[in-house]
Order: C-alpha cells, then structure tokens, then sequence
C-alpha cells in the first residue's frame, strides 16, 4: 500500500521587501519603484549600487532645480560664468547612468513567461 498524499496548499509568491535601505527622494524612489518592478533586484551589492544611483539622481535634480532657480549664467566680480552647479549636475547624472549600466540595466528587463508574441506557424500567419 502507498502512503496517502498530503492535501494540496495554496502557496504564496515570494515577496521581497521592495523598500530601499536609506531615504530617498522623490526622484530616487521614483527610479526605485521603477528599476525594482522590472529587474527585482535582490542581492546587497546590486541594492546599494542601486540606492547610489538613486541617492545620486536626487542630488542631481537637486542641482538642476538650483539652476532653474539662479540661471545657467551667473555673475562673479561682474564676469559672466556658466553656474557651477551645472558640472556638479551632469557629473551625478553621469554618475546615475554608469552606476545603471554596471547593475546590468541597459539590457532587457525580466518578462513574464508565455508564448511569444507574432504569427503563428512557419509563415507567421
């Protein structure tokens, strides 16, 4: 005689905690939510490159806003110069996207599982 199967359970997804280690900004959560919902990523390496990331787009929207506020050219000892803050932002932005790029992130995200899209058949019909 064989032993009589356990009752079947409904088993629940894995759900991982999807809430960055340290304070964001609106920005950085913004680019959080985002790159967590499509690439889910997991282990500590890849989650603090990408809170960096995250970190470092808020400081340069931070710097941009300060732009808008003062201008693109500023005035030092009646010279006109080009803000200060405007190398400061394109090097955090910089900073964004090498950080995105060596997390792998500029290759195609997770997709969910089925049939692939297009005809049907050799033909593609």
């Amino acid at each position: 005689m064989t032993k009589p199967k356990p009752p079947l359970s409904i088993v629940g997804s894995v759900t991982t905690d999807t809430q960055p280690p340290r304070k964001l900004g609106q920005h950085g959560m913004a680019l959080w939510g985002s790159v967590q919902a499509e690439y889910r990523i997991q282990d500590s390496g890849g989650v603090e490159m990408l809170v960096q990331a995250c970190s470092g787009l808020d400081r340069a929207e931070a710097l941009a806003a300060r732009v808008a506020e003062d201008g693109e050219v500023v005035y030092a000892k009646g010279v006109p110069r080009a803000h200060p803050c405007i190398r400061e932002e394109l090097a955090a932005r910089a900073f964004v996207v090498r950080t995105l790029a060596r997390l792998g992130l500029n290759v195609e995200a997770i997709k969910p599982v089925g049939r692939p899209g297009g005809g049907i058949g050799w033909r593609g019909d």
